[in-house]
């Protein structure tokens, strides 16, 4: 299970607009309403640039609203200080991005260590940790491999590995497959499911793949900067 307990986000009347310096004003988010329960499984779908992307910034505190605000368990994230809202980030929020960002550095093993090496977990813990996350994605035995050695598809599950380290309560997931060919891509979904299950955490995936939103049990559909239908049921 997760560190602490899965929490319960609100966004309450949650507005973006960007403000380019030599540009007008960019409306991205108009007035969000979202209350997101513990363990949750959640997609979001909607065309290019209707907000799909920041709301996922929002949620997981890379971004702060312009209107609105946002409730972890009933606490105002405004309210917390930046060192409180980094915290939250690196303890409770584990991010799966498109194109993976593996640092091509480091072995397979030391990517998914990362954020508990942020955390300060002693070497020992997060080598056991990283080992047991990659056995879950069934990359046990590439821990001492570079990203450039794998494929797509294995590079996306020790991305998912390094997005459970710090046993999230919240997994935030973009475009997960995107990158991905249909088998990739089925591996990739069946991993991110038995994540989810492993920590017990709430999961939202922005996607435009049917395929993907078919496994979540809440739909959320968005278009210009708004949810405009939040759909329950397999």
């Amino acid at each position: 299970m997760s560190d602490g307990p899965v929490p319960v986000i609100e966004l309450k009347g949650v507005g973006k607009v960007y403000r380019p310096s030599d540009a007008p004003e960019v409306p991205a988010l108009r007035e969000v309403d979202l209350t997101l329960g513990a363990g949750e499984f959640v997609s979001v779908e909607g065309p290019s640039g209707c907000g799909k992307t920041t709301l996922l910034n929002l949620l997981g505190l890379l971004d702060r609203p312009t209107d609105g605000e946002i409730l972890w368990d009933a606490r105002p994230v405004a309210g917390r200080t930046e060192r409180e809202r980094s915290r939250l980030r690196l303890t409770g929020v584990g991010f799966i991005f498109q194109r993976f960002y593996l640092l091509p550095t480091l072995t397979v093993g030391e990517n998914v260590e990362l954020p508990m090496r942020a955390r300060g977990m002693p070497a020992a813990t997060r080598r056991a940790r990283a080992a047991e996350l990659l056995g879950q994605v069934g990359l046990g035995d590439r821990s001492a491999s570079y990203p450039h050695e794998l494929s797509g598809g294995q590079e996306q599950r020790v991305a998912i590995a390094r997005a459970l380290a710090n046993r999230p309560g919240l997994l935030l997931a973009d475009e997960p497959t995107g990158e991905l060919d249909r088998e990739n891509a089925e591996q990739v979904l069946k991993t991110l499911a038995e994540a989810r299950a492993s920590v017990g955490a709430t999961l939202v995936v922005v996607t435009h793949n049917p395929a993907v939103a078919a496994r979540a049990a809440r739909h959320l559909t968005m278009a210009d900067g708004r949810i405009v239908a939040d759909a329950r049921g397999a």
